[in-house]
């Protein structure tokens, strides 16, 4: 039997975490514990090592980018999931910058939010596609009003034809499991493809890569 995937919810309202706990056990997600600022939050990840963390952004004592960069800092196993009010650019890449595997907002539907823990448990990035856009927006910027031709990428001809497969799948916003039903491999063999071209493009992460595929015209 798979272990519970075990959650840690950051939040400075009392009822919003109450809210979240109730929607994350109805589907046999474990809430190992609560935290009301950012460096409360960085204590008990430390103490309780969940596998996702649940993280607001604005809260007391530590925001929740702080937070989120000193838990990825901490070398904790644990994944980070911003889940804010606010549709935010500087939110929103600062969180991705700190570390955070996925975005969300708070009025995302409970389906959302169980979506987004098991999908960065897992080790995906939860980017959805409008939010794809406005990270290659934020990082490939246009040369000029009109169509130009890519930059060369000359560490792309190190990557295997499957290699090349995932990461077009990679810059779609496409999960681990999508790539593998698109593909006809399992997901062990995407995670596999999906570690080695981030070795070899030198990319932090997925983000990174998807980055890499639209500046170099590989997506």
């Amino acid at each position: 039997m798979t272990a519970p995937i075990r959650v840690l919810l950051v939040d400075d309202h009392a009822t919003m975490r109450a809210g979240f706990r109730m929607i994350l056990e109805a589907s046999d997600i474990e809430v190992v514990g609560e935290a009301a600022t950012g460096r409360e939050a960085v204590a008990r990840a430390a103490e309780l090592r969940p596998d996702v963390v649940c993280m607001d952004v604005q809260m007391p004592d530590m925001d929740g980018i702080e937070a989120t960069r000193r838990i990825v800092a901490d070398g904790t196993a644990a994944q980070v999931v911003i889940v804010t009010t606010f549709d935010r650019d500087d939110y929103l890449f600062s969180a991705l910058d700190a570390g955070a595997s996925g975005f969300l907002l708070k009025n995302a539907g409970p389906e959302e939010l169980v979506n987004a823990v098991r999908v960065v448990a897992a080790g995906d990035a939860l980017l959805a596609p409008e939010v794809t856009r406005r990270v290659i927006e934020r990082h490939v910027a246009p040369v000029s009003a009109t169509p130009s031709t890519p930059e060369p990428a000359p560490e792309a001809a190190i990557l295997t034809e499957r290699e090349r497969d995932v990461l077009r799948l990679l810059a779609q916003a496409m999960s681990n499991a999508e790539i593998a039903h698109a593909l006809f491999i399992g997901e062990a063999t995407v995670k596999t493809h999906v570690s080695n071209l981030l070795l070899k493009l030198g990319a932090r992460d997925r983000v990174g890569a998807v980055v890499y595929a639209h500046r170099h015209g590989l997506a």
